[in-house]
């Protein structure tokens, strides 16, 4: 399954919905891209939702710590939504999760946005 960007607004929040693989290649070039487009057009409350992503290897990692240190930079906040087990595994053993702001519901992640 090839990767998919969706992105959407809830209130001041751009909410990313991921779909398919983020892998090196088409997966986290379209994440890059989309990230890059929104701080683009000054949108920095950013929730990147999960839910539907059935594989992230580190190149997708390293697309989302990038993404997050560009937004953060900016004044902007990224946070994460919907974490398969697999994903958050992958976080943890990198040792980089505890920089995230993870979230299972999305309701609660959008009103934790300052």
């Amino acid at each position: 399954m090839s990767a998919k960007v969706n992105t959407r607004q809830v209130g001041e929040v751009t909410v990313i919905d991921l779909e398919g693989r983020i892998t090196l290649g088409e997966g986290s070039n379209l994440l890059r891209d989309e990230l890059r487009h929104l701080i683009g057009t000054n949108r920095r409350k950013i929730l990147l939702n999960f839910a539907e992503v059935s594989y992230m290897d580190s190149s997708g990692v390293g697309q989302v710590v990038a993404g997050f240190t560009t937004v953060t930079n900016q004044g902007g906040q990224l946070k994460l939504l919907n974490l398969s087990k697999r994903i958050k595994g992958l976080l943890n053993m990198v040792k980089i999760a505890s920089i995230f702001e993870i979230y299972d519901d999305e309701a609660a992640a959008i009103v934790t946005f300052a």
